[in-house]
């Protein structure tokens, strides 16, 4: 087991090479490369993916503008393990080629982890993840921040650097997104010692300001303070929690006067990084960004960069970090060299209305409604929307549970013994509709697999094909490989990512209670790939809108399993039309 475990602790990480015209790497490789950099994470070797052969003179040419102290090299697109194939980059892979991460966010919170697990000392790493170690975790296609993080600006930028020289130098709208995310108060955890401590320090510039009747100045002032003392409160506090040296802390108790202020009435606080006062993950995908985004504006500086102040204050406050300065040299990023004009911008008033961190996902209203099996079949009835029953299609087929090794059954996923009972008659269902499609050689794709209750499965059952699990969560897919290995299985591949970062052909797709929308995307990733699908939803009393999909939609075609008991009615087809025509 010990071997296992090194061979899985071996990291390979693909990501996109240079374009053939010229020296220029795509925005997702430089990000990967600058938080390498950060971590000074030496265990990961980078294969850059190239589509042609690259001279030794390019190589040597371009190797020198890498981080010298992360291994790099390049790599065919022929020689790339098969299960990287089938997803875009980057991309990492463990040891046993078996466990792949896919996707620019899942990708750079694997290379946090691994750097703890090197080294767990590397608190400045850790907090890149974020409070509750959340950040850049929600997934693209629900989190319109994620979406904007991950993949609105880099792509944006990448499209401007096409063509720079555009004489209309329109900003592009994931950077005035941003730029107005930028200007909006923020609300963190625990945040009113710091907004009372800020209403202090407001105070004390204005006695500063302001001399007494007598002509004294005020004893508490000190010579040479700025009036804008208060306005850096924010960045003192976000490079204190860095363990900056130098860096006054925070007093411990305010005076009765601050005290008695109500929450409501404090100051608020002003952005400092990306998610409010704290450096993390998000300010390390967007620096290289907007790093080649202002470059490229210098010729443009007086025209453009006066309507994007918070975007420069950030930009240059994300440069007294500790550690930015090195990593972006180490990748070539000569962060100094922009000239850009001194930001100067107001900041909000005490009564201005607060607004929610750019972390939190703004949902549309929806109605309340009761979720369930019976209220949606009741609502669906209400709306003139048929549902039609048929009969098992293998009523006597069933797995033989008895002689299947126990890593199989449900019980070891930790559950309920009533539940168990539940999931292995769900497991029959979907077995069996599975093994009716297949065919030797075959790719099922199990889609939201969890710990791989529906994956190991079918990979034991059908030993000539070929099963992968995807799953967004790391915590889930490393207990299903467990499982898997302790079955010895071979036919069997598992990727961590979201589900528009898989784009391997496949011949059957299987979703066992894909949450909501999920179940949605599934089945939109199964059409375009022209495969059969066998679905049991999930929570469809409970979908809400989304970035990628909004309801109600025009039709719906559903095949699923009830969780009603083996004697029951246990598969049904469900068409839903609007329109008032059926399928």
């Amino acid at each position: 087991m010990k071997d296992s475990d090194s061979a899985q602790q071996q990291l390979s990480l693909y990501t996109e090479a240079w374009s053939q015209t010229d020296d220029h790497l795509p925005l997702h490789t430089s990000i990967v490369l600058f938080l390498l950099s950060y971590c000074e994470l030496n265990s990961v070797r980078v294969f850059l993916v190239c589509n042609t052969a690259v001279s030794t003179e390019a190589w040597r040419r371009r190797r020198t503008k890498l981080p010298q102290a992360v291994d790099v090299c390049c790599v065919s697109v022929e020689d790339v393990p098969p299960l990287v194939k089938g997803c875009r980059l980057p991309a990492a892979v463990d040891g046993t080629g078996q466990l792949c991460r896919a996707g620019l966010a899942v990708v750079l919170r694997h290379v946090i982890n691994k750097t703890m697990e090197d080294d767990p000392s590397k608190n400045n790493v850790l907090s890149l993840l974020g409070f509750k170690k959340t950040c850049l975790k929600a997934c693209a296609e629900v989190s319109k921040w994620t979406r904007l993080c991950e993949i609105d600006i880099p792509f944006a930028v990448e499209e401007h650097l096409q063509n720079p020289t555009n004489p209309n130098q329109q900003l592009p709208s994931a950077i005035t997104v941003l730029e107005r995310r930028l200007s909006e108060p923020v609300k963190v955890h625990n945040d009113d010692k710091i907004r009372r401590q800020k209403l202090k320090e407001q105070k004390q510039d204005k006695r500063n300001e302001f001399p007494t009747a007598l002509g004294e100045t005020n004893p508490e002032s000190k010579p040479g303070q700025s009036s804008e003392s208060s306005a850096e409160l924010e960045l003192r506090a976000a490079l204190a929690r860095l363990s900056v040296a130098a860096v006054p802390r925070l007093t411990s108790r305010e005076n009765s006067e601050i005290r008695k202020v109500k929450t409501a009435d404090l100051p608020p606080l002003e952005h400092v990084f990306a998610e409010g006062l704290y450096f993390t993950l998000t300010d390390v995908v967007l620096l290289p960004c907007i790093y080649h985004y202002l470059y490229s504006l210098q010729a443009h500086a007086a025209s453009v960069l006066p309507c994007l102040p918070h975007l420069l204050r950030w930009y240059s406050r994300v440069q007294q970090v500790p550690g930015v300065p090195r990593a972006a040299e180490d990748c070539g990023l000569n962060l100094s060299i922009l000239h850009l004009p001194t930001p100067n911008h107001p900041a909000p008033s005490v009564g201005d209305e607060p607004h929610p961190d750019p972390g939190q996902e703004e949902m549309s209203e929806q109605l309340p409604f009761v979720g369930g099996p019976r209220p949606t079949m009741t609502k669906l009835k209400e709306n003139g929307i048929e549902a039609v029953f048929t009969p098992h299609p293998c009523p006597a087929w069933t797995l033989p549970w008895d002689s299947l090794p126990e890593a199989i059954n449900p019980t070891e996923g930790k559950m309920s013994n009533v539940r168990a009972v539940r999931k292995m008659q769900q497991l029959n269902n979907l077995v069996a509709m599975v093994t009716k499609l297949a065919r030797p050689g075959y790719i099922v794709v199990d889609f939201c697999s969890g710990s791989g209750h529906v994956g190991i499965v079918l990979a034991h059952t059908l030993p000539h094909c070929q099963v992968v699990l995807i799953e967004n969560k790391e915590e889930s897919l490393v207990r299903a490989q467990r499982r898997s290995a302790q079955l010895g299985l071979k036919n069997i591949g598992f990727i961590q990512a979201n589900l528009d970062y898989f784009t391997g052909p496949f011949h059957i797709g299987v979703a066992l209670h894909a949450c909501g929308i999920a179940t949605d995307m599934v089945m939109e990733h199964c059409i375009q790939a022209q495969a059969a699908f066998v679905i049991s939803p999930c929570c469809y009393g409970f979908i809400q809108n989304a970035v990628k999909f909004t309801f109600p939609k025009r039709w719906v075609r559903v095949v699923c399993s009830t969780w009603e008991t083996a004697s029951s009615v246990d598969l049904f087809r469900l068409y839903a039309n609007r329109s008032g025509s059926r399928d």
